[in-house]
């Protein structure tokens, strides 16, 4: 599916469930004040049945003296992996926190728990810092400015009403309506203590959710990134709704609610 020498694989996955590119970024894990991965040699990973990927690296780019086969390893949880390793640094074990895959094309190889899971503290791509998972070099997320007009409703309640949008077209995912903070009723939603982030957006570090006493509106129905990530700077501040929990009016059209794993989440 791919060779060290750049060529890149066919896609969708092989059989056996397992699709991998080269890259060329240079990457970097930290614990603490330990590198423990530092590797130009990546390979970009997708596992069957996971939409995003993650990083795999050369053994001879992993401190392998810290980590240990692991004492119960975690079979079954990653696409044909053959051996679990332990971290141990500082003290600290974190179980199954690297593996290996099985076959000669990844022979040598080895990946770290990252989504879900703080096995590492930080991982770098050249020296911007990034979080949740690797960005997929296949998927696009464009933040474009529109003069539409697009409403916001909540059990029948207009929340927002603005002219002035910003659409954020995500691969895979529905668009999401941007709004400016003076176009949002605010007395409507009630803030929460909730922050996530996203690798390709950056910090979510303000969320809303619905005070109109809905038993059916899921908490932290909104959302806003004050600093988000450069390529996305024209979202700043601005408010979004999940199109899969509330009802959006774009030009007079309702929008029929999409079906997203976020829509299990709310």
């Amino acid at each position: 599916m791919g060779t060290q020498s750049g060529n890149r694989p066919h896609r969708p996955a092989p059989a056996d469930g397992i699709t991998w590119e080269p890259s060329e970024r240079w990457v970097r894990g930290t614990k603490g004040d330990v590198t423990v991965v530092d590797s130009r040699r990546p390979i970009l990973v997708w596992e069957r049945g996971r939409p995003v990927p993650l990083y795999a690296f050369p053994a001879d780019d992993v401190r392998t003296d810290v980590l240990r086969k692991a004492a119960k390893p975690a079979t079954g949880r990653h696409s044909g992996s053959t051996v679990f390793y332990d971290l141990e640094l500082g003290g600290e074990v974190i179980e199954n926190a690297a593996w290996t895959f099985p076959g000669e094309q990844l022979a040598g190889y080895i990946a770290f728990e990252w989504f879900g899971r703080n096995v590492l503290d930080h991982w770098y791509e050249e020296e911007a810092e990034i979080f949740v998972h690797p960005r997929d070099p296949h998927k696009r997320v464009d933040a474009i400015p529109s003069s539409r007009h697009v409403q916001v409703e909540i059990e029948g309640t207009v929340v927002a009403d603005t002219r002035a949008p910003v659409l954020l077209f995500e691969t895979g995912l529905p668009v999401r309506y941007y709004l400016p903070r003076d176009d949002v009723r605010f007395h409507l939603l009630a803030p929460t203590d909730l922050r996530t982030q996203c690798p390709y957006k950056g910090t979510a570090a303000e969320y809303w959710s619905w005070e109109g006493g809905g038993g059916d509106v899921p908490p932290n129905v909104a959302w806003s990134y004050p600093d988000p990530l450069p390529a996305v700077q024209e979202i700043r501040g601005m408010v979004a709704f999940y199109n899969e929990a509330v009802d959006i009016i774009v030009d007079g059209e309702r929008l029929e609610r999409p079906v997203t794993h976020f829509s299990r989440s709310r």
